[in-house]
């Protein structure tokens, strides 16, 4: 899967988050803080503090996925 379906939900964490975060601790904040699962086929988006890098998590067919920016 390249492009998420059109009526995904896509969730924003709105908190700096630290970028050296991966798969399990990102999968955390969302679970934790959004109170969603992450194996629900949903986007998770988090930022950090300047807003200059971006990660999306997502799960897929066996396995998380992460794209970076």
């Amino acid at each position: 899967m390249l492009l998420p379906n059109p009526d995904v939900s896509i969730w924003l964490y709105n908190q700096p988050v630290d970028m050296r975060k991966q798969f399990d601790g990102l999968a955390a904040l969302a679970q934790s803080k959004l109170r969603h699962r992450v194996t629900d086929g949903e986007l998770f988006v988090f930022v950090n503090r300047r807003r200059t890098q971006m990660k999306v998590l997502y799960y897929s067919q066996g396995g998380l996925c992460l794209w970076s920016k």
